[in-house]
């Protein structure tokens, strides 16, 4: 590809989530922005979402597992809804997420539908990794980074509230709490609960009520619990002191809150409520239209609105709100590596490697900072019994002395140490040119540490990055940069 010349790549987004499935199509125009005859650097620089599928209830089987044919059938269907066959897909990303990511076929089934078409990035989303996404797709990331603030993005779905805190463009803390429009089913047609989850269990036991399968639903009861989860999910972002019932439904660790939230953004199925203007108005009292999805999700959004609003928080509308997650996907540009690294091709290739920056503005050059911000970073991404892969990404943009590479170093080593006992590599990809003197130092401090250094690529947070094996006589690697492709676009309401 030439410096004149565009290529246009077709990219899926497939989100299979605890209540909804969907799949959206984008075009993107991929171009080389290097000038003269420098090396080519690729870049989107433009994108289109071309076809946005129906949003279809996600299909569970009796024994609560996803039924697989039944999702690759809404994937079939909704290819031919767009008018374009799978093997015109060039890339794109499947994302398990919510309480779905939890069933014990997730994984076999983001792996069998991304072998459907192209190359895709396949994750099956911890309530970390969602937030993350989520709040990319929603907006509140480029809104933290063009205003220079804090946003908070609380992407509520079926089962879960996903809290991912950005903080001028980067993700610096999130948390996942046990509440969503699910946690209590209610038939469309007969107005009897159907389902009762055990989280429900213990809202209904915090609000001093109960509930019984096929009992008549009750519009008072699912205010007070729907006000009580909106309480929580206010309570987690805002306060240290966490009520007994909040400390239960936190699915991970709660929020350090070493910061001020400037405003607030929600995305997620239940968001259409939190910015439903005319539910607000006169559908809030109505039990047909409180329950016409067969849960209670348009009532917790309206409750979350209040409670938000009451704590004074400025409220901001997303961009996105069920689509957060995936909205487009998968941007790929394909590029080599600096010549000064160093690498093990013994483990190579690797695909699918999410990244982490840990150190999100200026980097102190302090073992035990470096050390703390990467293990934070890690921990926004994994819960430590289901580590898997990640890079650790370093923007260090000034000179470095070889003893600033030796603090450096130390802090990499303490800050990885969990990596190193599960038995993963440790993967760095640098922007800087020092990837060999990095990788080589760290190899002293640890020599059984199994390092994977790279140099010269420039990732952003939510990234994902194949590394293949050694080529040129081992002085290079191909990498691709892989990155969920969002709209951008939000407002103030």
């Amino acid at each position: 590809m030439s410096n004149t010349k565009c290529e246009i790549v077709k990219s899926v987004g497939i989100d299979i989530g605890t209540t909804t499935t969907q799949l959206v199509i984008s075009r993107l125009t991929v171009k080389n922005i290097a000038p003269g005859t420098l090396v080519p650097r690729m870049q989107i620089t433009d994108k289109t979402v071309e076809y946005k599928s129906e949003v279809h209830f996600t299909p569970i089987k009796e024994d609560n597992l996803i039924d697989v044919e039944s999702v690759f059938q809404l994937v079939n269907a909704e290819f031919k809804r767009a008018g374009i066959s799978p093997q015109e897909i060039d890339t794109g990303a499947v994302i398990i997420t919510g309480e779905t990511a939890k069933k014990e076929n997730a994984k076999r089934i983001s792996h069998q539908v991304a072998g459907f078409a192209g190359d895709f990035v396949v994750a099956t989303a911890g309530g970390k990794l969602e937030a993350i996404i989520a709040g990319k797709g929603s907006g509140a990331s480029d809104y933290s980074r063009k205003n220079y603030c804090t946003v908070a993005n609380i992407d509520i779905g079926g089962g879960t509230a996903n809290v991912g805190i950005y903080k001028n463009g980067k993700a610096i803390d999130s948390c996942c709490i046990n509440v969503g429009g699910r946690l209590l089913q209610v038939s469309k047609d007969t107005k009897r609960v159907e389902n009762i989850t055990e989280p429900m269990k213990n809202i209904l036991s915090d609000c001093g009520l109960t509930a019984e399968h096929n009992e008549a639903a009750d519009l008072s009861k699912i205010t007070r619990i729907s006000r009580r989860m909106a309480q929580v999910i206010t309570e987690c972002i805002s306060s240290a002191d966490l009520s007994d019932l909040s400390k239960s439904l936190l699915l991970s660790k709660a929020l350090r809150l070493d910061y001020d939230i400037d405003a607030v953004m929600v995305s997620g199925g239940v968001a259409d409520y939190v910015y439903h203007e005319d539910f607000h108005v006169d559908k809030a009292t109505n039990l047909i239209e409180v329950t016409k999805y067969g849960d209670i999700g348009p009532m917790l959004g309206y409750q979350v609105r209040i409670a938000l609003c009451a704590h004074g928080y400025k409220l901001l509308s997303p961009t996105e709100t069920i689509r957060a997650t995936v909205i487009g996907a998968g941007s790929q540009t394909v590029d080599v590596s600096g010549s000064t690294i160093l690498v093990n091709d013994e483990i190579l290739p690797m695909k699918n490697i999410p990244v982490a920056i840990p150190f999100q503005e200026e980097m102190h050059l302090d073992e035990e900072y470096i050390s703390r911000n990467i293990i934070q970073s890690i921990d926004n991404f994994f819960e430590e019994e289901s580590l898997e892969n990640i890079a650790i990404a370093l923007q260090h943009e000034e000179y470095l002395s070889f003893n600033d590479i030796n603090v450096l170093a130390r802090g990499i080593v303490k800050g990885t140490e969990k990596l190193r006992r599960a038995g993963l590599p440790l993967i760095l990809v640098i922007e800087q040119d020092l990837g060999k003197v990095m990788g080589q130092t760290i190899k002293f401090i640890n020599r059984d540490a199994n390092v994977i250094c790279i140099d010269q690529v420039k990732v952003n947070e939510g990234d994902y990055v194949d590394i293949g094996k050694s080529i040129a006589g081992g002085t290079v690697v191909p990498v691709i940069i892989k990155t969920l492709v969002f709209e951008t676009k939000q407002r103030d309401i």
